[in-house]
């Protein structure tokens, strides 16, 4: 126990990095979103990550973690997550940023039920109530009518799923492959895609001076965020973890109301409660037995 409450409290300091970083990364991609397309701003952000990526590799000299055995699945992974992220940065251009981290909450609900058909998990009565809620969720925050459903709101929530696949693949590479293997192929494989499609009509945009700050913030945010978040798990149980992940959604909620005027809407902010409810419920849920499948 006594050993415990530190490592709780080491895990609490990295997830306050992990919230500062996505938060910095949705206000950084706001304001590049003035003048780049998300495919120009993922290109530069996959950029800034290959630069801090290989400069670790080489300083700590982890190159021959680095594997090509799945390039595959890194593909498939990096193509989730290139679309996720680019509904993404679409959506934080578009609607209140609370809106966006509610939406983008409901992931891990996605996972549940992609879970049963690509990792042969056991789909629970409670892990249903959980996708139940985190539904009833997304129609509180989204309240869909002709009035208030708009491309926002669909990027939004189109990238949560996308995020979902790209945690199930994830979790199928973290079997055998390391985390700098992974980071490597992430950025690398993004960076292509990223030119590949800004592009293709041969009109790509070159970052003004006032824009290079924003998309480097984008870049190490970025990389920070997932790796607070991953050092905060090893530290301390999911359940102790993931509850304080959900500060972001009030935090970002104050970030627009001061930086952009945005009005803290009770309906998201309720919607996102269901949301969380839901996600914690699926946390403490007994772990799902694999089936044949995995």
């Amino acid at each position: 126990m006594e050993q415990s409450e530190p490592r709780a409290g080491r895990a609490a300091l990295w997830m306050l990095g992990a919230i500062v970083s996505f938060s910095a990364m949705a206000i950084a991609g706001r304001e590049a979103g003035l003048t780049l397309d998300t495919f120009e701003i993922m290109t530069y952000r996959s950029l800034v990550g290959v630069l801090i990526v290989v400069g670790v590799l080489t300083f700590t000299g982890r190159w021959h973690q680095v594997s090509r055995a799945r390039l595959g699945v890194h593909l498939l992974r990096n193509a989730c997550h290139f679309t996720g992220q680019n509904l993404w940065f679409l959506a934080v251009t578009l609607i209140p940023l609370a809106q966006v981290f509610a939406l983008e909450f409901t992931s891990p609900l996605w996972v549940i039920i992609l879970s049963p058909l690509l990792l042969g998990e056991i789909l629970t009565r409670r892990r249903m109530l959980a996708v139940a809620l985190g539904f009833i969720g997304i129609l509180i925050v989204a309240r869909p009518s002709p009035e208030t459903v708009n491309l926002g709101v669909l990027a939004a929530a189109a990238c949560a799923v996308f995020f979902a696949l790209t945690a199930i693949l994830t979790k199928r590479l973290t079997r055998k492959e390391p985390t700098a293997s992974i980071l490597l192929w992430l950025t690398v494989m993004q960076l292509v895609m990223g030119l590949l499609m800004a592009g293709w009509d041969g009109d790509m945009a070159l970052p003004s001076a006032d824009v290079v700050h924003w998309l480097v913030l984008i870049g190490i945010a970025g990389l920070t965020a997932h790796f607070c978040l991953t050092t905060a798990l090893s530290l301390a149980p999911a359940s102790v973890v993931v509850p304080i992940d959900f500060a972001r959604l009030p935090t970002i909620a104050v970030l627009g109301m001061v930086i952009y005027g945005e009005a803290l809407d009770a309906w998201v902010l309720g919607g996102a409660a269901v949301i969380c409810v839901a996600n914690y419920l699926n946390i403490v849920a007994p772990k799902p037995r694999p089936t044949a499948l995995s």
